[in-house]
């Protein structure tokens, strides 16, 4: 018989619940949690999430056990999926590390993929004892977090003790190979849902980040099947269901939606989601606007299986007027202030002007610009304008805010920096023209990409040796010479968010992409 007893068991007194004083008591039997009564009673403090709570004590449970486990033996992060393992691996995902990767998110990310919340995250962290699939998707969330080249950025040393002696992108890699390896074991593919969905997206993102392109298309294609097989590209299958998980998967497709559109246009694949549903509401979570997330999705609308066909070179029937067409949507596409944050505004407006760079491209390919059209977008010269845009743009953003969206950001802008070359080399310019000219708009863009992780190591010599192959050699020698920073004339298009004056916007201030000389102390002159 269970013996009573004169105080809350240590679970019950952290959830700030009534024990019933048995040992174990009615709700450790209930939510499968052991019943101890070792911790000292204190004063009682606020009340706070019960969900969120329950959830770190069977992690910090599952924790404990998984360290007795290892006193016997060896944990191998390598073992193949056949080996005995639990859901989660020993130690992998503390309630810290959750906290932090989902921080991060909240506050960085979640503006431009708002496929998760907060309740759905805690509880996936209450069911990774028993859910493979939950499992899954908490190692490919935070596994995603961890690889992102700006977290480190945004969190800093707050996050040194939670990965322990390894850095973050070899505990985001471990976590990855978890969640491959724990994804073997259930059958996704004959039953899938919005979880896995979720985990193709996020692994996606992984090996995208890692520059393994060849298994991100994979998985990216895998996710936009899994969601074809559930019905996501039917109106219909949105009217049952609960609402909160219906508003997050129509939020999931558009965003498999601008993701393999913006895929398929660098690394020239084919289109499986069309326009089909209809597009989130912007008020349907007011606490969480995702006004900047519609504004993506618009942007990359016209980039259908025609845009997509022509760029590819599998069909030929383009026209001028098309694409001057398409030029204007683009200019037109994003009002001249933002409502949204700083990150969101860096992804907005940097998709924007490289979207229209590619549209120039297919117009090039096709012949279809003159030097003396009187639409300026079907000129030679249109891409001079573009970069002063976006060097307009990116001078006032800060590192980190770019930094957040990986080196997918980071090729748009290699991309447009290329163009311009392209475009320096056959156009005649008269520099008397320019009080701020091409040169100096090329000088800030190889900066820019040089400064950004990632774009030092992966971009910035593919850049210089376009400059020093395309350029005359007077010119391609003083780009990479010390610059004088760029004063770009304000335009009703620069004030890209509508409150200037928050902390995230000072900040971009004090981080000027001017901060150090270009690369002199890499490529010093001949």
């Amino acid at each position: 018989m269970a013996s009573a007893t004169k105080r809350a068991c240590d679970a019950c007194h952290r959830r700030k619940v009534r024990c019933t004083g048995q040992q174990p008591c009615a709700n450790c039997s209930q939510a499968g949690l052991a019943c101890t009564y070792d911790a000292i009673p204190q004063k009682k403090g606020p009340k706070g999430s019960r969900a969120k709570v329950i959830s770190e004590l069977r992690l910090k449970e599952h924790q404990k056990k998984a360290d007795h486990r290892r006193q016997d033996s060896t944990y191998n992060y390598g073992s193949p999926a056949s080996s005995p393992s639990s859901p989660t691996s020993p130690g992998s995902l503390t309630p810290e590390l959750i906290d932090g990767c989902t921080d991060f998110y909240f506050a960085q990310l979640y503006p431009t993929m708002p496929i998760m919340q907060n309740e759905q995250l805690w509880a996936l962290v209450a069911e990774m004892d028993t859910s493979v699939e939950a499992s899954c998707l908490l190692c490919s969330f935070c596994a995603f977090m961890l690889i992102q080249p700006g977290m480190e950025t945004k969190i800093g040393q707050s996050m040194e003790p939670l990965v322990g002696p390894c850095s973050r992108t070899t505990l985001g890699r471990r976590l990855l190979d978890e969640a491959l390896r724990k994804r073997k074991r259930c059958d996704y593919i004959e039953d899938p849902s919005m979880n896995t969905i979720i985990t193709s997206f996020f692994l996606f993102g992984c090996f995208s980040a890692l520059d393994k392109h060849n298994t991100a298309w994979f998985h990216l294609r895998e996710a936009t099947t899994l969601a074809q097989i559930i019905g996501m590209q039917e109106e219909k299958t949105y009217t049952t269901g609960p609402y909160l998980a219906m508003m997050i998967m129509r939020r999931l497709f558009w965003l498999l939606f601008v993701t393999e559109r913006a895929y398929a246009l660098q690394k020239h694949r084919p289109l499986t989601l069309h326009v089909t549903i209809n597009l989130p509401s912007a008020a349907e979570d007011p606490s969480k606007p995702i006004a900047g997330f519609i504004h993506l999705v618009n942007l990359y609308r016209p980039f259908d299986d025609t845009f997509v066909g022509l760029w590819n070179k599998s069909r030929t029937d383009c026209s001028t007027l098309w694409l001057a067409h398409l030029q204007t949507e683009l200019s037109q596409a994003l009002p001249a202030v933002l409502d949204g944050t700083e990150t969101q505004a860096a992804d907005l407006r940097t998709s924007q002007h490289w979207l229209r760079t590619i549209v120039w491209q297919l117009s090039i390919t096709n012949n279809f610009l003159s030097s003396t059209s009187s639409d300026s977008s079907m000129t030679f010269g249109y891409p001079i304008e573009i970069a002063k845009d976006l060097v307009a743009v990116t001078s006032q953003l800060s590192r980190q805010s770019m930094e957040v969206h990986g080196a997918g950001l980071i090729e748009k802008i290699f991309d447009v920096a290329c163009t311009l070359i392209d475009v320096m080399s056959c156009v005649p310019i008269d520099s008397q023209n320019f009080s701020v000219g091409p040169q100096d708009y090329l000088n800030h863009l190889v900066h820019l990409i040089s400064t950004l992780q990632g774009g030092r190591s992966r971009y910035l010599p593919l850049l210089i040796t376009k400059i020093s192959d395309t350029l005359p050699p007077h010119m391609a020698t003083s780009i990479i010479q010390p610059m004088v920073p760029i004063k770009v004339e304000q335009s009703p298009e620069i004030p890209f968010l509508q409150h200037p004056d928050s902390s995230e916007t000072q900040s971009s201030n004090t981080s000027s992409p001017y901060s150090t000389p270009p690369f002199l102390h890499f490529y010093p002159p001949p």
